[in-house]
């Protein structure tokens, strides 16, 4: 019995261990406030066609679904600052921040993705 609670116990703290982020989430309000520092870098990683259709002042776009992303972001985002990673509705952006964690990014996460942050009446530019 002393074995398989062990076992047990065990377990369940590989799978905790295992399910912890190397990013923060931000809601809209902390997010907006984190990017008002100009040392903050946005990075977009919706679809070109999705950017197209308005993003965040001065984000950066990087697909996150090619497979050169990490490549790309490695040569356009600096090491020493703080990423704001958003997407449509988060999900992307919580896999490339958790990427881009992985490679020594310190990342944020915008919860709810731009769905989010145009449903909090934030601007959003077209070029």
């Amino acid at each position: 019995m002393k074995k398989l609670l062990t076992c047990l116990l065990a377990t369940l703290g590989l799978t905790t261990a295992c399910g912890q982020q190397n990013y923060e989430n931000m809601d809209v309000q902390g997010f907006a406030a984190l990017i008002a520092d100009s040392s903050v870098v946005v990075l977009d990683v919706r679809t070109a066609a999705e950017y197209a259709e308005g993003h965040i002042q001065g984000a950066i776009l990087i697909d996150q679904g090619q497979r050169d992303f990490m490549e790309k972001a490695q040569a356009a985002l600096p090491a020493d600052k703080t990423i704001a990673v958003y997407c449509r509705s988060g999900r992307r952006s919580a896999n490339a921040a958790g990427r881009l964690a992985d490679g020594g990014y310190k990342c944020v996460n915008l919860k709810g993705g731009i769905i989010a942050w145009r449903g909090a009446g934030m601007p959003v530019v077209k070029e």
